[in-house]
C-alpha cells in the first residue's frame, strides 16, 4: 500500500490487528469476520515491523528472542541471518551478548530495523506487516532489508506500507491511497498505472515489477 501521510494506511493495519474495532463494515479472514476470531489466537499469526522500533535496553540476543521467548540460540542466529543482521552482530564488541542501550542507541537506524525484522522473522507468522519500515533508512540499509524480506516472504502474506513506490515495486498487488481513502488497486503488471494516481510524487524511473515477493 502506498500513499501520502494521513490517507488511512496505518489505520487499516490497526483495524486488521484489532487494536480497535470497526464501527461500520467488516474485515473478513478466509470468509470469517475478524470480530469473530479469538483475539490472542489471531495475533499469533501476525508479525509487525514499523518505522518506530522499540528496542529493549538489553542484549541483541534478547531483543531478537522477544519475538519468540522460547527460541533457541540456533533459531535466533537463523532469524538474524535471514534479516541480513548476523554479519554486523558478529562484529559488535560482544556479538549477540552486546547490550544495545536505551532504545537501541548504540546501533544505527538500519541495524535496529534489521534486528526488528529478525524479531518478526523468529515468530514465523503467516502475515508479516511492514509499516513504513524502511522509510527513514539510507539506500544501502533499505536494500539489505528488502533482500531479507524477499527471502523470508516465500509462502507468506506480506503487507507493505510505503511512501516510496520503489519499496513495493515487486508486490503482486499495489493499493494506492489518497486522503479520501482507498483510491485504486493494481496488479504488479500495471505498476505504471498505479504511479499515474500519484501526481504529487516524484517518479524518476518507471519500472515493471518482476514476479516475486512480497505478496
Amino acid at each position: 500500500m502506498v500513499g501520502p501521510s494521513g490517507a488511512g494506511k496505518s489505520t487499516l493495519i490497526n483495524l486488521l490487528c484489532r487494536f480497535y474495532d470497526l464501527t461500520q463494515g467488516e474485515i473478513l479472514i478466509d470468509g470469517v469476520p475478524l470480530s469473530q476470531l479469538q483475539l490472542a489466537a489471531w495475533r499469533q499469526h501476525i508479525a509487525i515491523v514499523s518505522q518506530d522500533i522499540h528496542m529493549f535496553s538489553t542484549t541483541v540476543r534478547e531483543n531478537i528472542a522477544y519475538g519468540q521467548l522460547e527460541a533457541t540460540d540456533a533459531e535466533i542466529v537463523a532469524a538474524a541471518k535471514l534479516a541480513n543482521a548476523n554479519e554486523f552482530i558478529r562484529q559488535l564488541p560482544q556479538g549477540y551478548e552486546t547490550k544495545v542501550g536505551d532504545r537501541g542507541i548504540r546501533l544505527s537506524g538500519g541495524q535496529r530495523q534489521r534486528i526488528a525484522l529478525a524479531r518478526a522473522i523468529i515468530r514465523n507468522a503467516e502475515l508479516l506487516i511492514l509499516d513504513e519500515a524502511t522509510n527513514a533508512l539510507d539506500s544501502v540499509s533499505e536494500n539489505l532489508i528488502q533482500e531479507a524480506i524477499n527471502t523470508f516472504s516465500q509462502n507468506r502474506t506480506v503487507i507493505v506500507i510505503a511512501h516510496r513506490l520503489s519499496t513495493i515495486e515487486k508486490a503482486d498487488q499495489i493499493i494506492v491511497w489518497k486522503r479520501a481513502g482507498w483510491l485504486n488497486r493494481e496488479l504488479s503488471s500495471n505498476y505504471s498505472n498505479a504511479m499515474d494516481f500519484l501526481p504529487d510524487f516524484t517518479i524518476c524511473n518507471t519500472v515493471t515489477p518482476k514476479a516475486g515477493r512480497p505478496r
